[in-house]
């Protein structure tokens, strides 16, 4: 599987939650997620992918210029919209297509003081991958809380490589 596959993957468990998950569960701050709610969850995710997709025209990629939109996370068929659209701007990408991304290690440090490091458009696919994976990871557990009678995929929240572990051992 291509990042692209993998990401056409995720987004479509994204998706299946956003269209179960209702609206009250989504926006109801949980202490088992510090007070946040699965809906700023969803809203960072789609952050990471927008940053992406909109920064590769430029060459150089900068996750901590994001929009933090509060309609994707109090709505979520409104952000089960824009995750549609993305998958399928992630399709039309060059994998191969060279990129910068700005480094990120301090609070303090302005644009100007951030290392610029050397990746790809299918390397940031995979960050964007693994790091929404990361964050249904945490939303699982908020599921769990605000919304336990929603089913989801067994292995949502856990990275490829654990799913295929876990296989081998049983």
């Amino acid at each position: 599987m291509n990042s692209k596959q993998g990401n056409a993957a995720i987004i479509t468990q994204i998706c299946c939650l956003l269209d179960q998950l209702p609206q009250p569960a989504y926006t109801l701050p949980l202490e088992v997620l510090h007070g946040s709610s699965i809906g700023q969850h969803f809203r960072h995710i789609l952050d990471f992918y927008q940053c992406l997709l909109r920064d590769i025209p430029a060459g150089t990629v900068n996750y901590t210029h994001r929009d933090r939109n509060p309609l994707m996370e109090s709505l979520p068929e409104a952000a089960g919209e824009v995750f549609k659209e993305l998958s399928d701007a992630i399709q039309a990408l060059d994998e191969s297509k060279p990129l910068s991304v700005l480094g990120d290690f301090s609070a303090q440090d302005g644009d100007e003081q951030r290392p610029a490091f050397h990746s790809s458009v299918g390397r940031e696919l995979m960050y964007a991958h693994d790091h929404a994976v990361h964050h249904l990871a945490l939303i699982r557990i908020g599921i769990r809380e605000a919304a336990p009678g929603i089913g989801f995929d067994p292995h949502l929240g856990y990275a490829p490589a654990t799913v295929q572990h876990r296989a081998e051992s049983c």
